[in-house]
């Protein structure tokens, strides 16, 4: 094979035309890039101009996430920035009105499940060591959260639920509308990681009912460093980066403005194609479940029924029994094929997934684990190299 084929846009997806013309008049050298590359904060033409192009950015994303108010759209630098904002920032905010009330010694209790991105879990431990008393929900073996599971958890004291809309290895779907509405009529409030899901099925902020989101620019074609907290208007929120207020005072910290224009053009693009991406996309996600399956060692992580919309259309899990993942991935590296073992995020990690552990797979299978994720680029003769490949890996080099 000549040409690479890469098969892991859960981890990353390729800069994309649209982001790179859109950050271009941003990204030339010395003094000639001013107008554009201003500091949005700064009141002399030069800031004002990069003030636009800010603000443009954020009611274009705001228009494509369903959001009501420009101010709903806070930038970050990334989706483990913006996670981390909504645990920490609602969490303190809304105890901090809770003892307000005259809710003495009160203990905030966050519920989460067990195959959230480890932004989330990692997030959780902090405001569990921090003195919160935190719940993990577990989930059914097609790794779904079952919505009688929250409605047994909730509690008075109960201030955030959060339950990720894709799960980025095994791409299930989660009912994030009804449990939202659940967390809500218990009087805590909701945040959603949705960066496996923009661009992939229909994210609309007013249909989903949540009052905090995060999104990351690079999977979906964006710069890396770039992410999204939206924010519902009026949820309580204490910013845990500080300094110049900026971001509504939200988060502190002179904005990306080159970064927020390639987000906004990729998230514009991934929306815009989304429905027909996405059909694409369940046909090639089938075929290799299909083909896949058929091979003695491997066995699929979760059924996924062919054109499912329960699981996500760019995600592929299976295990292999007899090898580690690790192996796996560097025979097929050298021949230029580039999938993963899970989250990329975990990667160097030689611990069984806790995705797959929660769904009930054992460790041993576990780690054989492969995530082949699909995007704008793949076509029917990626499916085809890579299955050639992945045979020949299984016989050795």
């Amino acid at each position: 094979m000549n040409r690479q084929i890469y098969l892991d846009y859960a981890a990353t997806a390729p800069l994309c035309e649209e982001a790179a013309r859109a950050m271009a008049p941003f990204m030339v050298p010395g003094a000639a890039n001013l107008p554009a590359g201003g500091n949005a904060n700064s009141l002399h033409s030069n800031g004002r101009t990069a003030f636009n192009a800010l603000e443009e950015a954020r009611r274009s994303i705001m228009r494509d996430l369903g959001a009501k108010r420009p101010d709903e759209i806070v930038f970050t630098s990334g989706a483990t920035e913006a996670d981390n904002a909504a645990l920490f920032g609602i969490v303190a905010a809304s105890s901090e009105r809770r003892r307000q009330r005259g809710e003495k010694g009160f203990v905030p209790h966050v519920i989460t499940s067990a195959i959230e991105h480890d932004a989330v879990l990692a997030a959780a431990r902090v405001l569990e060591r921090m003195g919160c008393e935190v719940t993990v929900l577990g989930c059914d073996r097609q790794g779904f959260v079952e919505v009688r599971a929250l409605q047994a958890a909730l509690r008075e004291n109960t201030v955030l639920v959060s339950v990720h809309l894709v799960n980025n290895e095994i791409g299930s779907v989660q009912p994030v509308e009804e449990l939202a509405a659940l967390a809500h009529g218990a009087g805590a409030l909701f945040h959603t990681d949705a960066v496996q899901a923009l661009g992939k099925i229909r994210v609309d902020m007013g249909e989903l009912g949540v009052d905090a989101a995060s999104f990351s620019a690079h999977k979906i074609g964006g710069p890396k460093g770039s992410g999204v907290l939206y924010l519902r208007a009026g949820t309580p929120f204490s910013p845990f980066i500080v300094g110049g207020g900026q971001e509504s005072g939200k988060r502190s910290g002179t904005q990306n403005v080159c970064a927020a224009a390639g987000f906004a053009a990729a998230c514009r693009a991934a929306c815009s194609m989304q429905e027909s991406e996405a059909a694409r996309l369940r046909g090639l996600r089938d075929e290799l479940y299909e083909r896949l399956g058929s091979i003695a060692c491997v066995h699929p992580s979760v059924e996924v029924e062919r054109d499912s919309r329960d699981f996500a259309p760019h995600i592929v899990n299976v295990c292999v029994d007899g090898f580690e993942s690790e192996t796996l991935i560097l025979r097929l590296d050298m021949k230029t094929v580039a999938v993963s073992g899970g989250s990329a995020c975990s990667s160097h990690s030689l611990d069984p997934s806790h995705v797959l552990k929660a769904i009930g797979v054992s460790d041993d299978r576990a780690l054989g684990s492969l995530r082949v994720s699909l995007g704008r680029c793949t076509e029917q003769e990626d499916v085809e190299s890579f299955m050639i490949a992945f045979e020949e890996s299984l016989g050795g080099m």
